[in-house]
This record gives C-alpha cells, sequence and structure tokens, in this order.
C-alpha cells in the first residue's frame, strides 16, 4: 500500500503540473521544463537508481544516430531488452534492488527508446524506397528522425508525461504536442475529468475486495487445509477482480496525466488510434474554430467494453491497448515466422513485464485458449439468434473471465513454486477443462463438416435425379 500511496501522489502531481503545462506556447521552453521535471520525478522515486536510465538513454541514442539505419533497431532492441533483465536480476547478483517504481520507468523507457530506433529505420527505408521509384514519398516525420542528436533524445526520453507508467507515446505524438496547437484548444480538462470521476469507484471497490479477499490469503496454509476445493478455485475470481480495479485506476490516471497536459489531443478527423496517434493526418487548418477534438493516440484501456464484451478474444484488444500497439508493430508485424509470431510477442509481452515465472504462465497461456473459444464461437455462437445467441453469448463471458482469472493468479503469485501449489490444489481444473474442451470441440467441429458433406452430396443426387 506504501508503493501504492507513492504512485497516486506522484500521479497526482504529474496531473496538476500539466494545468500549467500545457499552456506554454513557446516549444523549446516546454521541452526544457517538461524535461526538467520529469527528471525530478524520476530522481524523486529513484534516487541513485536513476543512473540506469540515463546509462541506457545514452547506449540507446548512440546506436540510434551512430549505428546503420538497417541494424540499429536490432542493436536497440537486444541491448534494451538485455538490460531490463540484469537490471531485475540485480538482487540474484548481490546489489540492491531497484524500487518498483523504478521498474515500472524502466519498462517505459525501454518501448520508447526501442520504439525511436524501429520509427528511424522505418524512416530510412522509407526514404530509400522512395529513391528508388518503388516507395511511397516519405513521410514529414522522416527527416526529422534521421537527423535526431542526443538532446532531442533525451527530451523524449524523460519529459514527465508518461514517464512514470505510460502510456506510450511514438516521438511523432511527443513532437506534435509540443509544436501543434491541438493541446492549447483541445478541453483537456474535461477529458481529464471525464476519466477521473470514475476513478473513486474502482479505487473503492479495489480497497473493499482485497480486504475480503486478499491475495495474500492464497499462500497461506490455512487456504489449503481449511477450504474446499470449491472455495479455492472459486478464490480466482475476487483476485482478478482486484487486479482489474487496481490496474484500471492506474491506467485510467496515467491518461490523466496526457489529457491534462494537452499529450495526444488530436481533431476527430485525423482518426486517431492509440499508440499509433493520426491515421489521416492533414495540414493544420487556417482556422481552428469549431474543430472537435479527442485523446484516442493516449487512450490505453476501455473499461466498459473490457468488462461487457463477450470473449476474452475481444477483451485483449481493450487493455493496454498503447503497449498493445507496441507489440504489435514492432513485435508481431517484424516477427519472420508467421508460425511463431503470436507465441513470440506474448513471450517478449512476458518479458517486458518481468522474470517471474508467473508472467509466462498468465500471458503464454492465451495463445492455447483462443483456438478452443474460437472453436466454440465458430460452432454456437456465430449462427445462434435471439435468446438461444443471447445464452451462448453469457456461456462466453462467463469462460472469459474464468479463463482471465484462472491465468491471472499465477501473474498475481508471481513464483514458480506457489503458481504449481495452487494450480495442484484445484487439480489444474482449468487446464484440464479446455483440454477437454479443445478435443470436443474439434470432434464436433469434424461432425458437422461430416454433417455438411453428407448434405451437399444429397442435394446434388437429388439435382441429377431431377
Amino acid at each position: 500500500m506504501k508503493d501504492d500511496i507513492i504512485y497516486l501522489v506522484l500521479l497526482g502531481t504529474c496531473i496538476g503540473f500539466g494545468q500549467y503545462y500545457r499552456k506554454l506556447t513557446n516549444p523549446q521552453e516546454k521541452k526544457l521544463i517538461g524535461t526538467g521535471f520529469g527528471f525530478l520525478v524520476v530522481l524523486s522515486v529513484s534516487g541513485f537508481h536513476m543512473l540506469h536510465m540515463l546509462f541506457c538513454y545514452l547506449v540507446s541514442a548512440l546506436l540510434i544516430i551512430y549505428a546503420s539505419r538497417k541494424v540499429c533497431h536490432l542493436a536497440c532492441f537486444g541491448f534494451m531488452f538485455g538490460y531490463l533483465c540484469f537490471f531485475r536480476a540485480l538482487a540474484l547478483l548481490g546489489y540492491e534492488s531497484p524500487p518498483g517504481h523504478t521498474n515500472m520507468i524502466q519498462m517505459i523507457l525501454t518501448l520508447k527508446l526501442v520504439g525511436l530506433a524501429f520509427e528511424v529505420n522505418a524512416a530510412h527505408t522509407r526514404r530509400q524506397l522512395a529513391a528508388a521509384g518503388t516507395g511511397e514519398p516519405p513521410k514529414d516525420i522522416d527527416q526529422t528522425l534521421l537527423q535526431l542528436d542526443m538532446l532531442n533524445i533525451f527530451h523524449y526520453s524523460f519529459n514527465y508525461v508518461g514517464v512514470l507508467t505510460g502510456p506510450y507515446i511514438t516521438y511523432k505524438t511527443y513532437l506534435d504536442a509540443i509544436y501543434l496547437p491541438y493541446s492549447g484548444r483541445a478541453n483537456c480538462v474535461e477529458a481529464t475529468l471525464e476519466r477521473l470521476k470514475v476513478i473513486p469507484l474502482y479505487a473503492s471497490l479495489f480497497l473493499l475486495v482485497s480486504y475480503v479477499w486478499p491475495l495474500q490469503y492464497a499462500t497461506s496454509d490455512e487456504f489449503y487445509l481449511e477450504h474446499s476445493f470449491i472455495y479455492r478455485l472459486w478464490y480466482v475470481w475476487p483476485t482478478f477482480f482486484i487486479f482489474r480495479m487496481r490496474i484500471y485506476t492506474g491506467i485510467l490516471l496515467s491518461e490523466c496525466v496526457c489529457t491534462m497536459a494537452g499529450f495526444g489531443a488530436y481533431p476527430v478527423s485525423f482518426a486517431s488510434k492509440p499508440g499509433h496517434g493520426p491515421t489521416k493526418e492533414t495540414p493544420v487548418p487556417a482556422s481552428l474554430e469549431g474543430l472537435e477534438y479527442n485523446f484516442e493516440a493516449v487512450r490505453n484501456i476501455d473499461v466498459i467494453n473490457t468488462e461487457r464484451c463477450w470473449t476474452f478474444r475481444e477483451a485483449m484488444k481493450y487493455w493496454n491497448m498503447c503497449v498493445q500497439y507496441w507489440m504489435a508493430m514492432y513485435v508481431y508485424k517484424r516477427f519472420p515466422s508467421k508460425k511463431y509470431r503470436t507465441l513470440a510477442t506474448l513471450g517478449i509481452s512476458a518479458l517486458w513485464h518481468g522474470v517471474y515465472g508467473g508472467y509466462y504462465f498468465c500471458i503464454c497461456a492465451a495463445p492455447f485458449y483462443l483456438p478452443i473459444e474460437d472453436i466454440y464461437v465458430k460452432l454456437f455462437v456465430n449462427d445462434a439468434t435471439g435468446t438461444r445467441r443471447t445464452v451462448f453469448n453469457v456461456l462466453c463471458w462467463i469462460s472469459k473471465f474464468f479463463a482471465f482469472s484462472y491465468m491471472g493468479i499465477a501473474f498475481l503469485l508471481l513464483t514458480v513454486d506457489k503458481i504449481w501449489h495452487y494450480y495442484s490444489s484445484v487439480y489444474h481444473f482449468g487446464y484440464v477443462l479446455w483440454l477437454v474442451m479443445f478435443g470436443v470441440g474439434v470432434l464436433l467441429t469434424k461432425q458437422r463438416k461430416a454433417a455438411a458433406k453428407r448434405e451437399e452430396r444429397a442435394r446434388q443426387q437429388s439435382t441429377k435425379q431431377d
């Protein structure tokens, strides 16, 4: 709780600072003040551990500027993720472990610097293709990316917006917030209040449910000796509910830092997407009067759709959307093997979250559950209508949250011994259930295909007779 209080105070301070920051009109002044305040935030959280971030910035900036544009992204990716593993292994090496909030700063810095290296590589590729006459003309941002210097990368790395917990912001989105006039025109206060008004609800539910069903109880002897299999299996529901409320609170607060500062504000006509920014960008209009704005570029979570959508696959799309964009753009789409790109992406996601086995148990289990869900959606949901469709959707919704909760307890218990102890106490019910469901689903699919073939043959024979 102490860490959570520190986290809330820092985010609250950053949100309040945005009221002053977005009113700055001089770009250089905005860069300096934003970076200076971000530097103070990092220093207040990390102390001398800030040397890790400075070292990562220095090495990555040198790679981005001086390494070959063809490989700078791969070199930066290898260095930053390698250092992330070293950073988390300091305690095992006999050194003082960095604070938890420092770990979050390191995580976001990894995404930003690696993402910047990929942006530079993409700009270089576009310029080469355009020069060869085989590609589209370079984008306006490309020249800026190819002329980066150490100072500009430093400003991007340590600007206070997103430095603590994200969301991930591309270099272009950062520059737009500094140089374009939209942050001064959008209704930033209203967008911030819209997010803030639901946070007390999520925070209250987090405190209430964690008081009644604390996660720590799932590691106690009493939990395993005095409760039934049913109770132990059911316990994944409140623990994952606690986790969701905590994540909703944190992510929405981090979005508020962006909205109050005006970061990610674009006209609605730009069709911005989380993480990516504008998809239909046009030059700055001569008149800004009457334009409608949104903050979709920094929208990191859609709580309502996460809760109410029917399937696991849908819910994944609404969760930590800016990080998902990063994973999709720089891991999934770039991975050379189509067959293994999903598993590789989830593996990198688990590595980014931490080195504990629980992250891998949780995140890497998703690609094994998704095909099972897809089979049953295709078998029963897609063709159903009316009440039958509603019933199947509700069953999917229950299955979705059971899957999230069953996998999620591994994410929360972290260590392999605790995870194995819990799963063994419920006889690995989830994995056994999904294995049976997969087998039955495959069998039903084959039977349906065979029946369809028989009907087609009967129809053809009937046609010939006629």
